[in-house]
């Protein structure tokens, strides 16, 4: 049985299969202040860990080595075959469910307008995902709680962000 990844370890098979890197190089995208780390922050011992487990599965492998800066050498990693087909897959999977838009949904576009891919397919098939579910959570009861009142709340806002995303990457 396959194990689920982590959304760290996705972001860094995203990051690699932009260009090979080290774990160091790895970090700063995926810091608070890179442009990954805006949506997910992924700490440094962690990003380690996730290049540990793409290798250990044969997701990446060693491409090189280079000379540290003031410090040890630092190994470059790049996607195997097999970890570039498993990327573009997630990629065009939508997420199960409106919780998941925050942070796995998000990477997501990011990393596919990052390959220059539009994502528009993917906003497309979320759409279709999420609708029955978001038209059930825009109703509310009769004597809402403050819990129906979060997940009505929420879901009319996911239904407006997607319906935004859809007019934006509209195709042709």
């Amino acid at each position: 049985m396959t194990r689920s990844r982590s959304l760290a370890e996705w972001a860094v098979l995203g990051l690699l299969a932009e260009e090979p890197a080290h774990p160091v190089a790895l970090a700063r995208q995926l810091g608070a202040g890179g442009p990954l780390g805006r949506v997910l922050t992924v700490r440094r011992p962690l990003v380690y860990r996730a290049v540990e487990r793409l290798a250990e599965e044969g997701l990446a492998e060693r491409d090189r080595i280079e000379p540290g800066e003031a410090g040890p050498e630092r190994t470059v990693y790049r996607p195997t075959a097999a970890g570039r087909r498993r990327l573009d897959g997630w990629l065009d999977e939508p997420v199960e469910h409106v919780r998941d838009l925050r942070l796995a949904f998000l990477l997501k576009l990011l990393l596919l307008r990052r390959r220059g891919r539009s994502p528009a397919g993917l906003v497309a098939v979320q759409r279709r995902a999420l609708s029955a579910t978001l038209t059930r959570l825009a109703e509310l009861p009769e004597d809402p709680d403050p819990v129906d009142l979060w997940r009505h709340h929420n879901a009319v806002a996911a239904a407006s962000f997607l319906e935004g995303l859809a007019v934006r990457f509209e195709r042709p």
